[in-house]
């Protein structure tokens, strides 16, 4: 089958960039053309108008992991049992929030700056759980939301199959307040097509080393050429690796997708467009999108290659089983489009954030947040390579310190049982 990612299509596609060829030379280069990279493109030419910025991609630009994402711009995380009101998480709770919500004002003034349609949505989602015995300390957690400038609401029973138009939830809390809903290949190609003329991006353009010149700039080297440049910012999250860093203390997690047919009014009445989020890491996410079609992603997987067609065919009938729990009457023929996309993540939840050595700069681990957080992460690392500082970019520095892991195959081992135990923990909520 065709690893055919709905919201790509949904989109349509840029026009296409030419391949790099020949030696050049720039101000700023920026390596990976996903949300990150295109926001710091965009950040970098405004603060430096008459600077050169080239930006390479291994594959199409906003194509890759950004434009794959469930589309969901997160101000305000569900807190984890430490960190509710009271308890010894919560100052680090509020910290991580502020920078979120920052990272959310960041997205909306993108948006607005740059006439970016992208099916946003400011009404919130849902933390929603088919087991209730999922959703504990609902009364704290409200608490602590509201705490940090959320607006949240315990919704069960009848009122929550109407703003669903499913009965398969039985407890949510609807947060608003900052979270929003995007099409993420919309926002993605937004920022490419919004470039201006100084930013130059070269497509399939895979970077096979960085090296460190005698003048002290750095020089990207390709297959058909090469890029040097004082100062470099490496945007590519999930695939770090493939700059030669690979120290980040972050991994990749695969995960895959499934967007259905328009569904009719007789079929789901009149409900609105919502998003849920699992409180399980492995919970299923799901999406009514404003055209009536219903994505969801249920699987996510530690793996050291990409599915092959006949394992995504596999996910893509487990996608089946998860849409039918909610929708009974979907089949199979209902589906229209599945993908993998790819999520980088940490340890501890926080991200890889640093000045690798002089003039070199990288950023890793959305954990999950990458639409909002990838705005910002973009906007305050072109701020970093421009040896500026502000409060927030001390803030984000302090807080990113992703964790220890473990060599390979300890971590290969510790993180296969990981997930076997979260699927179980889950497997409701799938």
């Amino acid at each position: 089958m065709n690893n055919h990612c709905g919201w790509i299509a949904l989109a349509g596609t840029a026009a296409p960039r030419a391949r790099l060829h020949g030696n050049q030379q720039a101000d700023f280069l920026i390596i990976g053309a996903g949300i990150t990279g295109l926001s710091a493109a965009h950040a970098l030419a405004e603060a430096h108008p008459q600077a050169r910025i080239v930006v390479l991609d291994r594959q199409r630009a906003a194509q890759g992991a950004s434009a794959r994402n469930s589309g969901f711009a997160v101000a305000h995380e569900h807190p984890a049992a430490l960190e509710l009101i009271g308890q010894p998480g919560f100052a680090g709770y509020q910290a991580d929030t502020a920078i979120s919500r920052a990272a959310n004002d960041a997205l909306r003034q993108r948006l607005a700056r740059l006439a970016i349609d992208c099916e946003f949505r400011d009404d919130g989602y849902l933390f929603a759980v088919n087991d209730p015995a999922k959703l504990t300390d609902i009364d704290a957690t409200l608490a602590t939301l509201r705490a940090v400038g959320a607006q949240a609401r315990f919704l069960q029973g009848a009122a929550l199959q109407q703003r669903l138009g499913t009965g398969h939830y039985q407890a949510a809390i609807e947060c608003a307040g900052g979270n929003a809903l995007l099409q993420p290949a919309k926002y993605v190609r937004g920022l490419l097509d919004t470039l201006p003329a100084s930013v130059t991006v070269h497509e399939h353009t895979a970077v096979t080393a960085l090296e460190r010149l005698a003048s002290g700039g750095l020089r990207a080297v390709a297959a058909h050429g090469s890029v040097t440049a004082p100062r470099v910012l490496v945007c590519l999250n999930a695939f770090i690796a493939r700059s030669g860093l690979a120290a980040s203390a972050t991994f990749p997690m695969e995960l895959s997708a499934s967007l259905t047919r328009p569904l009719s009014e007789q079929e789901l009445g009149d409900t609105q467009p919502w998003g849920v989020l699992s409180t399980r890491p492995l919970g299923a996410t799901v999406r009514l999108t404003p055209d009536r079609r219903v994505m969801i992603r249920n699987t996510a997987e530690y793996r050291g290659t990409d599915l092959t067609d006949a394992q995504l065919l596999q996910r893509r009938q487990h996608h089946l089983q998860g849409l039918q729990r909610r929708f009974p009457w979907l089949t199979a023929e209902d589906i229209r489009y599945t993908w993998t996309g790819h999520l980088s993540a940490s340890r501890s939840g926080q991200p890889y954030f640093a000045e690798v050595e002089r003039g070199l700069y990288a950023v890793a681990g959305c954990n999950g947040s990458g639409v909002a957080r990838g705005t910002l992460w973009g906007q305050l690392l072109a701020e970093l390579a421009s040896d500026q500082r502000s409060p927030l970019l001390d803030a984000v520095l302090e807080r990113a310190r992703p964790g220890w892991l473990p060599p390979k195959p300890l971590l290969d081992i510790g993180a296969w049982l990981r997930m076997r135990v979260e699927t179980v923990r889950a497997r409701s909520e799938i």
